[in-house]
């Protein structure tokens, strides 16, 4: 192994890591012959503190990895640290609640392990690519973890309608992607910033523009990508629902932010109104139509 790929392995050891023992912690479950549930949740929450602890210790120091498509840095570090924390916060609240509903399942906290290490990929995506899998990585966990009480006809609506409409949001993101790389020749976040800074935005890149927003609103459920919301919290188990409002969030918007920032600040102009707007809307939005909620 040459000395660059030992760079690129020690930069990406938390997600390699999580992810290794969140299918340590799979086949022990496949494999045992009586219920390990309770093992394999105690293993996933010592495996994301682990985790959590490497990324605190892993140094103060920018590090780029695998030709630049990873990143990270002091923000990748901390938004990574609130993801991990989320998520075994979250595995702690659905105990108690999912052996009181008979739907503690091992499957479920290798679900969240994998989710979570997708969510590390999308806050350390420094290129389109790299965005693209952690954001699938994760989605996908999240499909079947929304529909973890299959015995509830509503929490399997839930996965499904999080699933197609998932699947949407995913679909407008790679299509703003593909129009992005089709106008600036490259995937990697810094050369759309250097390529922009150049030449400027065309007609083109602002629509590819457009449709990356659209994607990542969805996965923050910002107006007007909302529509999944209600339904899928009010379908989930409630403590999926909870995982759900905090970690994939915070992975969203450092996403958001990474995007915006690395990629398109030559372009803050074309982008800022909308966003602000978006925001704003949000904002009221869920304020004032959570007053005439009564399913909580």
């Amino acid at each position: 192994m040459t000395l660059l790929q030992h760079a690129d392995a020690a930069a990406a050891l938390p997600e390699v890591l999580l992810a290794v023992l969140a299918m340590t912690l799979l086949m022990y479950g496949v494999f045992s012959k009586r219920d390990v549930s309770d093992h394999i949740t105690y293993g996933a929450i010592g495996a994301l503190a682990i985790v959590a602890a490497l990324v605190i210790w892993s140094g103060p120091e920018t590090k780029l990895a695998f030709g630049g498509a990873f990143v990270s840095d002091a923000f990748a570090r901390l938004m990574k640290v609130l993801a991990l924390f989320g998520s075994a916060v979250a595995i702690v609240l659905s105990v108690h609640f999912m052996k009181r509903s008979n739907t503690l399942r091992f499957e479920y906290p290798v679900l969240i392990m994998l989710a979570t290490a997708g969510m590390m990929l999308m806050i350390s995506a420094n290129d389109l690519i790299a965005l693209y899998m952690g954001l699938e990585l994760q989605s996908l966990a999240l499909y079947v973890v929304a529909a973890i009480d299959r015995d509830n006809a509503k929490s399997s609506e839930a996965g499904l309608k999080y699933f197609v409409l998932g699947a949407l949001s995913s679909g407008m993101l790679l299509y703003g992607a593909s129009m992005v790389y089709g106008f600036t020749g490259t995937t990697s976040f810094a050369q759309i910033a250097a390529s922009l800074g150049a030449s400027g935005a065309g007609l083109g890149l602002i629509v590819g523009l457009v449709f990356i927003v659209s994607g990542l609103a969805f996965k923050v459920s910002a107006v007007p990508f909302h529509m999944w919301t209600p339904d899928v919290y009010e379908g989930a188990p409630t403590p999926v629902a909870a995982f759900f409002a905090a970690a994939p969030k915070v992975a969203a918007m450092a996403l958001f932010v990474r995007v915006l920032v690395d990629s398109f600040l030559p372009v803050t102009a074309d982008w800022q109104q909308v966003v602000s707007i978006i925001a704003a809307a949000s904002m009221l939005l869920g304020a004032f139509a959570a007053i005439g909620q009564t399913n909580i």
